[in-house]
């Protein structure tokens, strides 16, 4: 269980690296899928043909 301790302490500044880096990277990965999403889907809008009056 000593091994917690040493985990969780200071790690020269990698540790902390993660704590910020680590949700900026989700929320670029989140948004990239949002945005490959929606140029997705004005693609097939785009491909659909025109409804008819």
């Amino acid at each position: 269980m000593e091994t917690i301790p040493a985990l969780i302490a200071h790690q020269g500044g990698w540790d902390e690296i993660l704590l910020v880096g680590g949700p900026i990277v989700l929320i670029i990965g989140v948004l990239a899928l949002a945005k490959r999403r929606v140029d997705a889907q004005a693609a097939a809008d785009d491909e659909a043909p025109a409804p008819k009056p």
